[in-house]
């Protein structure tokens, strides 16, 4: 007898939309439980080739924390493009200035770097405050499985 493996379809997928809480938690442990929402991990159709994630909006990115001296020694690099154009920001003026960006660039680094990765990611919303303006989707908090370094 053999047994065959499930390949979930993309039609067969039922999106759904997460509200993520990111204050006061530490910004990595926050991309990482993105990210996983956003391929779909936590389902149990989960296929690695098919879009199987849910949206996920992430408010109160200004209350998320570094730990450690990461503040100080962590650099925000972009380059314009030119000789000689390297740009860099500590993070601490960085998540003052923008702290979506710090949120969208810590989930994107985790997300593969492909066609599929890059469909992942605009199902990605994040918001300085806890004000969003998806109400109509309906979405539901993510029930907490970290809690400041406490895994789950």
């Amino acid at each position: 007898m053999t047994v065959k493996t499930y390949m979930a379809r993309p039609r067969e997928i039922e999106k759904k939309w997460y509200i993520v809480d990111a204050a006061g938690k530490p910004l990595g442990r926050v991309a990482t439980q993105v990210a996983g929402i956003l391929k779909g991990k936590h389902k149990p159709e989960y296929t690695p080739h098919v879009d199987t994630g849910d949206h996920v909006i992430v408010i109160n990115a200004e209350k998320v924390v570094l730990t450690g001296k990461k503040l100080q020694q962590k650099y925000y690099y972009r380059h314009t493009g030119y000789p000689g154009g390297l740009k860099k920001k500590n993070y601490a003026d960085f998540l003052r200035e923008k702290p979506e960006r710090a949120v969208y660039l810590a989930v994107k680094g985790m997300l593969p770097g492909h066609k599929l990765g890059r469909a992942m990611l605009k199902k990605l919303r994040v918001y300085r405050g806890s004000e969003h303006p998806h109400e109509a989707q309906k979405p539901v908090y993510w029930e907490e499985r970290i809690e400041q370094g406490k895994e789950g």
